[in-house]
C-alpha cells in the first residue's frame, strides 16, 4: 500500500500536468500526492480489519455493519489527514488555508473515500478467497494422491498373500510325493519372497525386473509340472527398460497356469510377448488351454487386482483384455503407456 498510492498519485499528477500546462510537473505531482497519499496509512487499517473481520457466510450481517461503520471512520480520518496536509502546504504558499476551512471543503469527498474503503476491502477479500480456493485445491490434490497410493498399497498387499497361499499349497502337495522337489521349491520361494520384499514400496519397476521376478516364480511352477509346462518368451529389447506395474506379470501367468494348464493332462505352453506398439507397451500372456467358458469371465483375486491397479496407475490410458485365442487357449493382453527407464539394469533377456 505504501508503494501503490504513490503510483496512483503519479498517474493523476500526469493527468493534471497534461490538463494544466501553466503548473510545473513537481507542483502537479505534489498536489496529487497530497490528495492520494493519506490513503496509504489508512489502507493499513483496512488490511488489518479485513483480516480480522472477514465477511463470510454466517457472520456477514454483523461484519458488514462493522465495515460500514469503519468506512465512515475511514472517510472522516481522510478528511482530517488531508486538511492537515492542506494547512501545511498553505504555509509555503501565498494563501493561508485554515484547518477547519479545509476540512469543511473536504467533507464533500466522504462518499468517494467510503467507496475507496469498500474497493480495498473487496480486493482483499478477492485475494483471500483465491488463496483459500488454491489451498483447498492443493489439499484436495494431496488427499487424492495419498488415497491413490493407499489404494495401490492395499491392492498390492492383497495380491502378495494370494500368490503366497497358492505357492504354499503347491509345496504342501509335493511334500507327499517328492520331498526333494518340495525342498527346492521352498528355497526358490525364499528367493522369490526376498525379491518381492526388495520392491515392496515400488508401484512401478522395469519390465526387466518384472521378468526376473517372473522367472523365479516359473521355476517353482516348473518344479511342480515338470514336462507338462513349457514357457516361451518373445521380449523386444526396447521393452526391457519400460516401466510396468510391480507384480503385473505373475498373476497373468498364474491365471494361465491355473486355468489353462493345470486342468488338462496334455503338455501346456505359456507364451509371453512384450513389445512397443505406437507409443504403448503391449504385453500378451497366452496359454494353450481350453479357453474361456461361454458367457463367463475367468478373473479371480489376482486378475481383478491387476485390473484395479492398472486403472489406478494409468486411468484411461491403459487397457486389459482377457479373451479366447484363435486356435484355442486364452490371451491376456495389457496395453500401457510406454515410459522408458534411463538407468541400465541387469540383463534379463531370454
Amino acid at each position: 500500500m505504501l508503494g501503490f498510492w504513490p503510483l496512483v498519485a503519479l498517474w493523476y499528477g500526469g493527468q493534471l500536468y497534461n490538463g494544466w500546462r501553466h503548473i510545473s510537473w513537481w507542483d502537479a505531482f505534489g498536489s496529487s500526492m497530497a490528495d492520494w497519499y493519506p490513503y496509504a496509512p489508512l489502507s493499513m487499517a483496512v488490511i488489518w480489519l479485513a483480516g480480522r473481520y472477514q465477511i463470510e457466510r454466517g457472520k456477514w450481517t454483523r461484519r458488514a455493519a462493522l465495515h460500514f461503520a469503519a468506512s465512515i471512520a475511514f472517510a472522516l480520518l481522510y478528511v482530517l489527514l488531508r486538511a492537515g496536509v492542506a494547512q501545511a502546504q498553505s504555509r509555503f504558499g501565498t494563501e493561508n488555508i485554515g484547518f477547519l476551512n479545509a476540512a469543511k471543503v473536504l467533507l464533500k469527498t466522504m462518499p468517494f473515500s467510503i467507496g475507496i474503503y469498500w474497493m480495498i476491502l473487496s480486493v482483499l477479500h478477492a485475494f483471500d478467497y483465491y488463496r483459500k480456493y488454491h489451498e483447498r485445491e492443493l489439499r484436495t490434490s494431496e488427499l487424492e494422491t495419498r488415497l491413490a497410493q493407499a489404494k495401490l498399497q492395499a491392492l498390492q498387499m492383497q495380491l502378495n498373500p494370494h500368490f503366497l497361499f497358492n505357492t504354499l499349497h503347491t509345496i504342501s502337495a509335493l511334500m507327499h510325493s517328492d520331498v526333494e522337489a518340495a525342498d527346492r521349491m521352498v528355497a526358490r520361494l525364499s528367493d522369490l519372497l526376498r525379491s518381492a520384499l526388495d520392491n515392496t514400496d515400488d508401484h512401478e519397476v522395469t519390465l526387466r525386473q518384472e521378468l526376473n521376478f517372473l522367472r523365479r516364480y516359473l521355476e517353482i511352477e516348473q518344479t511342480r509340472f515338470q514336462e507338462r509346462l513349457a514357457v516361451n518368451m518373445e521380449i523386444s529389447p526396447e521393452a526391457l527398460d519400460a516401466q510396468v506395474p510391480n507384480l503385473v506379470l505373475q498373476p497373468l501367468v498364474e491365471n494361465a497356469i491355473r486355468h489353462g494348464i493345470e486342468p488338462h493332462s496334455k503338455p501346456g505352453l505359456i507364451q509371453l510377448k512384450a513389445a512397443r506398439q505406437n507409443g504403448a507397451l503391449e504385453i500378451e500372456v497366452r496359454d494353450n488351454g481350453g479357453g474361456l467358458p461361454p458367457g463367463q469371465r475367468r478373473e479371480g483375486i489376482g486378475l481383478s487386482n491387476t485390473r484395479a491397479r492398472l486403472e489406478q496407475l494409468y486411468g484411461d490410458k491403459q487397457s486389459f483384455d482377457l479373451s479366447n485365442a484363435p486356435g484355442g487357449g486364452t490371451i491376456a493382453r495389457v496395453m500401457l503407456p510406454f515410459r522408458k527407464e534411463s538407468a541400465p539394469q541387469e540383463d534379463g533377456t531370454s
